[in-house]
């Protein structure tokens, strides 16, 4: 029986022949990765359980993104305990304020992932590098001391969902209207434990911006991981980038999917979810004329937050300005993403139209800072989950969306189609 993409890096990784759904295994990690939220929950099981060493300090990165920089003493405190970690056991990819970026963004920019890696985060978000054709997955603190320990984690082989991306996508259609349009039509429990992987013609006509996008809100359809094979789009970004030695998987052609869609990237529209679940989706032609009234635009995330994101943004702010009483936050992913955006005048384009341009932050996305939600207040925002009270008070509500959405909302007040400006 043929094996998927995931199930072969698992299985190298375990130093099996072979690996099948449903399997248990216990692999080696090429990453173990924390932030400032969950690391110290995992330090404290590290120091409970009598450990005194990590299994490679160059193969663990512990990124202050969450609530960084400091936005209280609780805050300041985890990040301390953090630090002081890090220098004991000189973790050399620990990133605070001025090194640090939203660890999803950071991870790939550094060349800490790539193709064939086997990476685990205590964060959810992990899925995020399987665009690079690495199998990373989101767990707990409690397995992340694991991992920093041993180098290993224990894994049930999922079995996958196949989705065949065919034709081109068209006008203002990005990675997020394609991962949003999937998610709508599974449902958010329609990959549970489950690999998805994206393959097809189609995947050519997405950059690897995208490829991230879609790859970190898998998810928020109950997958383990999303997963791209590795093309030319791959290898040019990772050449020269890539700290580790890529090896590029393929699924097998006998290989076995518990179910097989086709995308056709040519057909879909910009798509926003609706509170409060990322399944809740419509298009923007579905939403038609019906006003929905926001009053905060939030333009980053580790969903977003990358250059092709703020040039779409740009793209429809420029010679624009926000809407009365309406507040747009942009948050680049990274320090290298926040300069690039800075010389080619995309802030001047932002702060023209009356945005804010904040340092690399997760803040505002969970409810952290940054941009939190007063009771009954609306957001556009170009993060991956809409939740009850995600990103503020229980009574304000979520919109997800593109950049190009999320800006046009933000010129007229109210949930745009970026075409009609």
């Amino acid at each position: 029986m043929g094996m998927t993409m995931s199930q072969k890096i698992l299985a190298a990784h375990a130093g099996l022949p072979e690996v099948k759904a449903g399997q248990l295994i216990e692999a080696k990690l090429d990453l173990v990765l924390g932030n400032d939220v969950t690391t110290p929950v995992a330090i404290n099981v590290f120091e409970a359980n009598g450990a005194t060493s990590v299994f490679d300090n160059t193969k663990i990165a512990m990124i202050m993104d969450h609530f960084t920089p400091n936005k209280d003493i609780k805050a300041a405190t985890l990040v301390k305990q953090t630090r002081e970690f890090a220098t004991k056991y000189d973790i050399k990819n620990f990133r605070d304020v001025g090194r640090m970026g939203i660890e999803h963004a950071l991870l790939p920019e550094m060349g800490l992932v790539g193709p064939g890696c086997l990476c685990i985060g205590a964060d959810s978000h992990t899925c995020t590098y399987g665009a690079l054709g690495a199998f990373s997955t989101g767990v707990g603190s409690t397995d992340m001391c694991a991992g920093m320990i041993s180098g290993k984690a224990w894994f049930k082989v999922p079995a996958a969902i196949k989705f065949n991306l065919v034709g081109k996508p068209q006008g203002f259609v990005s990675g997020k209207d394609v991962i949003l349009h999937i998610i709508g039509k599974i449902g958010v429990d329609g990959a549970l434990y489950k690999s998805m992987e994206f393959v097809g013609e189609g995947v050519q006509y997405l950059n690897i911006d995208d490829r991230l996008c879609i790859a970190n809100m898998a998810i928020e359809a109950g997958a383990k991981n999303g997963i791209f094979p590795v093309d030319d789009i791959t290898r040019e970004y990772c050449n020269g980038r890539y700290q580790g030695t890529p090896v590029e998987y393929t699924a097998d052609d006998d290989a076995v999917y518990d179910e097989e869609y086709t995308i056709d990237l040519s057909t879909l529209r910009p798509t926003v979810s609706f509170p409060h679940l990322p399944e809740n989706t419509r298009t923007v032609d579905e939403i038609g004329d019906t006003e929905v009234k926001i009053d905060q635009v939030v333009i980053g995330s580790c969903t977003n937050g990358r250059i092709s994101d703020l040039r779409a943004a740009a793209e429809v702010l420029k010679g624009r300005t926000l809407a009365d009483g309406v507040r747009c936050i942009v948050i680049p992913g990274t320090q290298n993403i926040w300069k690039q955006a800075m010389h080619e005048g995309l802030f001047d384009i932002f702060i023209d139209a009356g945005a804010v341009v904040s340092t690399p932050t997760c803040g505002p996305c969970l409810g952290g800072h940054m941009g939190i939600l007063a009771a009954g207040e609306r957001a556009v925002s170009t993060t991956n989950r809409n939740f009850v009270g995600r990103m503020g008070h229980v009574d304000s509500e979520v919109y997800l969306a593109s950049p190009a959405v999320a800006a046009a909302s933000a010129v007229t007040g109210y949930i745009t189609n970026p075409e009609k400006l």
